[in-house]
């Protein structure tokens, strides 16, 4: 029984590790085996699934792991060469029938690719032919249930007019955060994050008799007003008002809603921007913080409307309500705003910081060349490549400007690889310049200290 186990491990392992190699080299060294050959009745040998990267990476998974089963090298590498002959052979028959590249056919994908490499480890453990099927059956089961995962969950779009590329990187991702609403099984995905927030970090400020202090900073939002000046700003945006909200994790303490509306209600704008980071999470539900966002958007009095932008807490799920609710969420997109024959251009990209889908030449697409233009972007970590497409402005939140910081060190963290005197206030970078606002709400811990919420009331103006 031993033995069949190792034997069934082993041949999953070289079963994953094509598609785990293709997961963290995406696009790298994948051109197809048969390098385009086709045959006579039009399809190719074998489809452009099938890459040289994919055989190697089970040819010598089979020949590293082998040894830890207690199998020698040889009979790995023979076993995982095999196995990679059983798929090929699969993708053969598929192509002759005129089944598309990549499509799942239950036995056929997971016959070969079994049968072969146990023909060569079957008798190096001697192992019985009920044990020689029952190994066979449930490498097929586990293997076709593989496949289903990788090609109907991880590289399907989860939705209508899905705006990112399909990678397994960014699916895997959103598959954890945001399709995974489970109880138990959303906590037990992301184990460290619910572990150090919800009870470590929780427990030390409790412990230091500082929890409940902390919570009431949090909800002490201020307002900050900034003037930012440009030679090229349109004259008839001199003057000019946006209101920058980023970061308000509503659903991560109560009373930061009510907070956010005395702070915005009175002051109209003639612009509202929201940075992203709508739920407090990274994972599960978003139903509490659209519930709440909806609350705050009748009180926002901005001429313009509401843009807005994604951010690593965010859902994309959360945008289609939203945009119903009157918002203009850019992902990776761009427009005008016009007044008196002139206009300025505002982009916005997805988010940078943990799923990196940003597209900038996406985003400038189809800006004219020397607009004056506002880049919108939920953290503030590629102000390298920003800078290249020269906007005149970067809005950004994230860092929360530390939200606990101690004098005179300043914060703790920042949550960004961006150095620090980018991480709050206004700032400048190869003539570009850039706004970090500290943020409205609260991440992982609901507390604040030395460093407060804040509304940003940003004025442009027209001045050398």
């Amino acid at each position: 029984m031993a033995d069949a186990l190792k034997i069934l491990v082993l041949l999953w392992l070289v079963n994953l590790a094509p598609p785990f190699l293709a997961h963290l080299l995406e696009g790298r060294w994948n051109a197809p085996l048969d390098r385009g050959i086709v045959l006579g009745n039009g399809e190719p040998l074998f489809g452009s699934h099938k890459t040289l990267r994919g055989v190697l990476a089970g040819v010598l998974t089979g020949a590293v792991f082998a040894p830890l089963f207690g199998i020698a090298w040889w009979a790995g590498l023979l076993a995982g060469a095999l196995s990679m002959a059983g798929d090929l052979l699969s993708s053969f028959v598929k192509r002759r029938l005129r089944w598309p590249s990549g499509k799942i056919i239950p036995g056929l994908d997971q016959c070969f690719e079994g049968l072969f490499p146990l023909a060569v480890l079957a008798p190096y453990f001697s192992l019985g032919a009920g044990s020689f099927v029952a190994v066979f059956l449930l490498f097929c089961v586990g293997a076709y249930t593989g496949s289903w995962f990788l090609r109907e969950v991880l590289m399907m779009e989860p939705f209508e007019d899905y705006p990112r590329p399909v990678r397994t990187r960014t699916r895997l991702r959103e598959f954890r955060s945001c399709q995974i609403t489970s109880h138990s099984l959303k906590y037990l995905l992301n184990f460290e994050n619910a572990f150090y927030y919800h009870i470590f970090m929780k427990t030390v400020f409790r412990l230091l008799g500082v929890y409940e202090k902390g919570m009431q900073n949090a909800l002490k939002i201020e307002e900050r007003r900034f003037s930012l000046a440009f030679p090229d700003l349109p004259e008839s945006f001199d003057g000019y008002r946006v209101l920058f909200l980023s970061d308000l994790h509503l659903d991560g303490l109560d009373g930061i809603t009510e907070a956010v509306i005395a702070a915005v209600k009175d002051h109209p704008v003639d612009l509202c921007i929201l940075g992203g980071d709508f739920r407090m999470e990274t994972y599960g539900p978003f139903d509490k913080a659209l519930a709440r966002l909806r609350r705050i958007i009748p009180h926002i009095r901005a001429k313009d409307g509401i843009l807005a932008v994604v951010g690593n807490h965010d859902c994309l799920e959360i945008v289609e309500p939203l945009r119903n609710d009157g918002i203009t969420f850019l992902v990776n997109d761009s427009m005008p705003i016009r007044r008196d024959g002139s206009q300025i251009w505002f982009a916005g990209v997805d988010d940078p910081h943990d799923y990196k889908c940003h597209d900038l030449g996406q985003a400038f697409h189809g800006i004219p060349r020397g607009a004056f233009c506002i880049l919108l972007a939920h953290s503030n970590e590629i102000y390298r490549e920003a800078a290249a497409f020269r906007p005149r402005l970067y809005l950004c939140g994230h860092s929360h400007g530390g939200q606990i910081q101690v004098p005179p060190f300043g914060p703790l963290f920042t949550h960004s690889s961006a150095p620090r005197k980018y991480c709050e206030g206004v700032w400048h970078y190869n003539g570009m310049t850039g706004f970090t606002t500290g943020g409205v709400g609260v991440s992982g811990v609901p507390v604040r200290f030395n460093c407060r919420g804040e509304v940003s009331i940003l004025t442009l103006r027209r001045k050398a």
